[in-house]
Order: C-alpha cells, then structure tokens, then sequence
C-alpha cells in the first residue's frame, strides 16, 4: 500500500513538472511585432464599433493586446474623446507613425513593415 502511495506522488510530480514545460497559450506568435509597433511611437486610432477598426485587431490575434491602439468613441459612441480631437482623427481606423505620416483603413504587415522597420516574426 505504501510503495502504491509512493508511486502514485512520484506520478503526480512527474506530471505537474511536465507541465511547466508546456508552451504559453497566452502569448501570441505576433506579440513581438505588436510590441515593436507601439515602442516605435506608431499610434492607432480607432473606436469600439468601427469595423474595420475590429478588423485590423483581429489580423493581430491574441497579440492585439500590445498594439497601441487609442480609443476615439465615448462609451456611448456618439462623440469623440479629445485626445483623437486633438491629434486631428477624422476616420477609422488611423495610423499615425514615428514620421508624422497617417495612413487610414485596415494596414497590411508589409506596410506596417514598411513604415516602422518592425520586423514580422
């Protein structure tokens, strides 16, 4: 009984240490390159019921979470918040990058690319 006890820990340790070998599910195969965009000064603009805004997000997956996006809508989505008044926001979504330049619509990695030297992994 005791060496079955023994046993079954032995099992249970194995397991649980192997566990800690598994790869993270949290992170993103883009995590890099999102992270990169918003360390270069790239700025994007955009609101919760756009579209196309919902849509550039998702070609990030679960990496999104390191974009530098801005929100622009007012929880209501009836009026714009001040900071994309004040960087002169007129439509979504809007990249603004380390040059000045502004792109809007939904932006390809190569442009992305192009733009901020970020590398895709």
């Amino acid at each position: 009984m005791q060496t079955k006890f023994i046993l079954f820990i032995g099992i249970v340790v194995i397991i649980i240490g192997g566990l800690a070998f598994l790869p993270d599910k949290k992170s993103g195969k883009l995590d890099s390159f999102a992270q990169c965009l918003a360390d270069s000064g790239t700025e994007f603009y955009g609101t919760f019921w756009c579209s196309h805004c919902q849509n550039q997000k998702k070609m990030f997956g679960s990496s999104q979470k390191y974009l530098p996006y801005i929100e622009c809508s007012t929880p209501d989505g009836k009026d714009q918040l001040q900071i994309c008044k004040d960087a002169g926001i007129e439509g979504y979504p809007t990249w603004i990058f380390p040059d000045k330049t502004r792109l809007s619509g939904e932006i390809s990695f190569e442009i992305l690319v192009n733009k901020t030297n970020c590398e895709l992994p």
